[in-house]
């Protein structure tokens, strides 16, 4: 059996950075021929980086696309690597895109691949499986493909897909087992969900049944916009046998020595298996078979839930702000859970000297909270600043007749002004702390504690950021270093402060009982029967779903943050804001 080696480039593109990208390419590209490979792998739209959304329409930003994809190859070659196949993932047009009037059927926008060789575009595949669910829209930007391409490298036949076709039942693993393929590559662009890895590697072990063929699993990692990708790479022979793994949330070259079976037959030009066209190629020459001892790239174990989650949130928040070129981040220190936890992701992200954390004290704020956020920023060593908020509440106060709840709101509004007018002064982006749970019931000022242009935690129910903090901490104290959560802002009742002796329990069920209501209705789209069903009390499931179903206003002007959830508010669960439906009791 010939043996291949390759190499799965699990790195992190940045969306537009055609340059940056084809750079990327060329020095991974560098590192795997000088690990001796013989076929490198690169992720889903590894030239434009993903998902470039409405960028798809423009055929300026197309053409750049086709254009990068060949100079890539002939800087490659340049480079003197031109004899290594390489595969990337890019942008690809074969007509007008499918929204204007000269559009034509069956042609437009592709998600495609490149099979990279001798300073040329040797092959294409285009994605066949469109994903239209969740966070992908990609009927929208894309015509699906309705070939195989497979290509001779080394005496084995190797057949190119893309992510979504890995999901699907049938299309191109069908098509790649009757064409007699030894592996299939897929290149991903796979988002993060918390327990995601324990679906993908069944998920291709069912495929690589179904193709009769080994599969070399390359996806992404990185931050992009809500999204984070965390690589997860993989190889599984075709009797599905894990054979190397890649780590989560690290840039990270898998290589791999795989025996694989020999082509039987002289490549045909074109065939027709499983209703796709298979295209066959074949390359002139390739780096020579390996010598010496088998090289092999390793098994990395998942790690804990909560190590997973606080990896996820700390790359895609480290990503926005140094993607978007922000040289530093502010967010208000309540001393409470929520900004707790947001300032040590913020530290572990940035590192203390990019985060600055204000306190902001009322005439409500009690003695231990403004402690706990001292103690806080002893223990991270962020830039902390006190800035008391009642002479501007007062001032307020002095001119406008409020009460009540019109007061509560008051102080957050303040807060968040003199947030923003920090982040005008200074260069910071400002971080808001809203939890999941207080998203989705609507337990936020407007404008005032949701100010911010990124939420770290806006996909973290209130139950798991305190499993984060205690995770944090504990991992903090294994390592022999200093825990940066205050063991008080974990243990005291949760609380905004805005009136004398207040707490989130006088607003809301406790959050041990809130939070799976609303993990059934927001993330399992259950109605009100199914919640009462599952064992909750109807009063407070009336209670909870009207609150849910009346913040949606709110919801839709909130920042953007890491998804890490099935179901993220956003780009997952889209609801009209002007909506009469309501589950009745």
């Amino acid at each position: 059996m010939p043996t291949l080696r390759l190499a799965l480039s699990q790195v992190n593109p940045s969306v537009g950075d055609l340059a940056g990208n084809a750079d990327l390419v060329r020095n991974w590209t560098r590192r795997a021929a000088d690990a001796g490979a013989q076929l490198v792998l690169f992720p889903e739209m590894m030239l434009t980086g993903y998902p470039v959304e409405d960028l798809v329409f423009r055929r300026s930003f197309v053409a750049a696309s086709r254009a990068a994809v060949q100079r890539l190859a002939a800087d490659l070659a340049r480079d003197g690597l031109g004899e290594l196949p390489v595969v990337v993932g890019y942008l690809d047009s074969d007509g007008p895109p499918q929204v204007s009037g000269d559009a034509e059927p069956g042609r437009g926008a592709r998600n495609a691949a490149a099979l990279l060789h001798r300073g040329v575009v040797a092959a294409r595949y285009f994605k066949h499986h469109l994903p239209n669910y969740g966070v992908f829209d990609e009927d929208r930007y894309f015509v699906s493909g309705d070939t195989l391409t497979v290509v001779r490298v080394g005496g084995v036949d190797v057949a190119l897909t893309i992510c979504e076709d890995l999901w699907q039942d049938g299309g191109p693993f069908a098509a790649a087992r009757q064409a007699g393929v030894g592996l299939v590559v897929n290149i991903n662009g796979s988002p993060y969900e918390l327990n995601k890895d324990d679906i993908r590697l069944p998920l291709v072990r069912r495929r690589a049944a179904e193709a009769g063929a080994t599969i070399a699993y390359v996806n992404m990692i990185g931050g992009q916009d809500e999204l984070v990708f965390e690589g997860d790479s993989m190889i599984v022979s075709a009797d599905g046998e894990l054979l190397t793994r890649a780590p989560q949330f690290v840039e990270h070259l898998l290589v791999h020595d795989v025996d694989l079976p020999a082509a039987s037959s002289s490549p045909g030009g074109e065939a027709v298996a499983d209703s796709m066209r298979v295209v066959h190629h074949t390359l002139d020459a390739v780096p020579p078979a390996p010598s010496g001892p088998t090289v092999t790239g390793g098994l990395i174990e998942p790690v804990a839930d909560e190590a997973e989650v606080w990896q996820a949130l700390v790359l895609g928040l480290r990503d926005y702000v140094n993607k978007n070129r922000f040289p530093s981040v502010v967010l208000g220190l309540s001393g409470g859970i929520d900004s707790a936890v947001v300032a040590a992701l913020a530290v572990d992200a940035l590192g203390p000297d990019r985060v600055v954390g204000v306190s902001l004290p009322s005439q409500h704020s009690s003695e231990h909270s403004r402690e706990d956020a001292a103690d806080l920023a002893r223990r991270t060593g962020l830039d902390y600043r006190v800035e008391p908020i009642q002479p501007m509440v007062d001032g307020f106060l002095a001119n406008l007749s409020l009460s009540g709840v019109a007061v509560e709101n008051l102080q957050a509004r303040v807060r968040g002004v003199i947030l923003m007018a920090l982040s005008n002064q200074e260069g910071h982006l400002v971080l808001t702390t809203g939890n999941k749970s207080e998203l989705a019931v609507g337990y936020s000022t407007l404008y005032g504690d949701s100010v911010g242009g990124f939420n770290p935690v806006k996909d973290v129910w209130k139950t798991l950021i305190w499993r984060l903090a205690k995770w944090r901490n504990t991992d903090a104290k294994r390592r022999g270093e200093t825990a940066p959560i205050p063991e008080n802002s974990i243990g005291k009742p949760p609380s905004a402060e805005l009136s004398p002796g207040q707490l989130d329990s006088d607003s809301l069920p406790d959050y041990d009982v809130l939070d799976p209501i609303l993990i059934g209705y927001v993330d399992g789209d259950l109605g009100r029967d199914g919640l009462v069903e599952s064992g909750h009390d109807p009063a407070v499931v009336d209670k909870v779903l009207r609150l849910v179903d009346t913040a949606e206003y709110k919801r839709r002007q909130s920042a953007p943050g890491t998804k890490i959830s099935m179901k993220a508010f956003g780009r997952d669960r889209r609801l009209p804001i002007t909506n009469r439906w309501r589950e009745h009791g």
